[in-house]
C-alpha cells in the first residue's frame, strides 16, 4: 500500500514539473513573438528581455536537472559538486554570450 502511495506522489510530481516547464516555455514563446516594448530597455549592456530569457532558461534547466536527472534526490555533497562550478561559471558565460551577441547585432550579421 505504501508503494502505491509513493507511486502516485511521484506521478503527481512529474505532472507538476511538466506543467511548470510548459508554462515557462509558453511564456518564453509568447515573449519571443510579442517583443513587449517596456522590456526593450537596455540593462547592463543588453535588453531586459534577454535577461528575462536567461532567467527563464535557467529555471527550466533547474527543473530538468533536479527532477528528470534525479539530482534533487542525491546526497548534498554531490549536488554541491555539480552546482558550485555552475554558479561560478554562469556570470562568465552570460557575459561572453551577451557581449558576442551584441557585437553580432551591431555589425548586422
Amino acid at each position: 500500500m505504501a508503494h502505491e502511495h509513493d507511486s502516485k506522489k511521484m506521478v503527481r510530481t512529474i505532472w507538476t514539473v511538466f506543467f511548470i516547464l510548459l508554462i515557462v516555455t509558453a511564456v518564453e514563446v509568447a515573449l519571443g513573438i510579442i517583443h513587449p516594448e517596456p522590456l526593450m530597455v537596455e540593462v547592463m549592456g543588453t535588453r531586459l528581455l534577454n535577461h528575462i530569457f536567461i532567467i527563464l532558461t535557467l529555471l527550466k534547466a533547474y527543473y530538468i536537472v533536479a527532477y528528470f536527472m534525479h539530482v534533487k534526490y542525491e546526497k548534498k555533497n554531490l549536488v554541491w559538486t555539480l552546482a558550485l562550478p555552475t554558479f561560478i561559471l554562469i556570470p562568465y558565460i552570460t557575459f561572453i554570450v551577451l557581449t558576442e551577441g551584441s557585437y553580432m547585432y551591431k555589425i548586422g550579421f
